[in-house]
């Protein structure tokens, strides 16, 4: 079942390790990639646990789009520990406007699949990301 905007599927992996993200807490992120050729969108790379921010944003490259998704810890004014569910829409200025206009069209797409998204960011840039941001938009 292939978007018909931009003809992308959603590999079923996506929806698999998105749900062990989840349920399980398996994998801190997940960045997701389109494969052109293929036309669809795959899973590119998992985040353990115990991985930081700062080594989830080192995994985006810097002048390539990508979607991904980040399970946010954070302890609330009360004192009380929760987490978020963030969707990183990644496009970078440097990045080629076709790739921008193919990843534009098929987000809604694999954002349906993955169930369970409480925030979504949109960002051309690192500091559009940045650690402040999320904190900001988790509460």
């Amino acid at each position: 079942m292939a978007n018909a905007a931009s003809g992308m599927a959603v590999h079923d992996d996506c929806k698999l390790k998105f749900l062990e993200l989840k349920a399980k807490r398996t994998y801190r992120f997940i960045v997701f990639k389109i494969e052109e050729k293929q036309k669809q969108v795959v899973v590119e790379k998992l985040g353990e646990p115990s991985q930081s921010y700062d080594d989830f944003t080192a995994s985006l490259p810097a002048d390539e789009c990508r979607y991904a998704v980040y399970d946010f810890d954070f302890v609330t004014a009360e004192n009380c520990q929760k987490s978020r569910i963030f969707f990183i829409a990644w496009s970078p200025d440097t990045s080629r406007v076709r790739s921008k206009m193919i990843y534009a069209s098929s987000k809604d797409r694999l954002k349906r699949e993955l169930d369970g998204i409480q925030v979504e960011l949109q960002a051309t840039d690192p500091t559009e990301m940045g650690l402040d941001v999320i904190r900001s938009r988790a509460n």
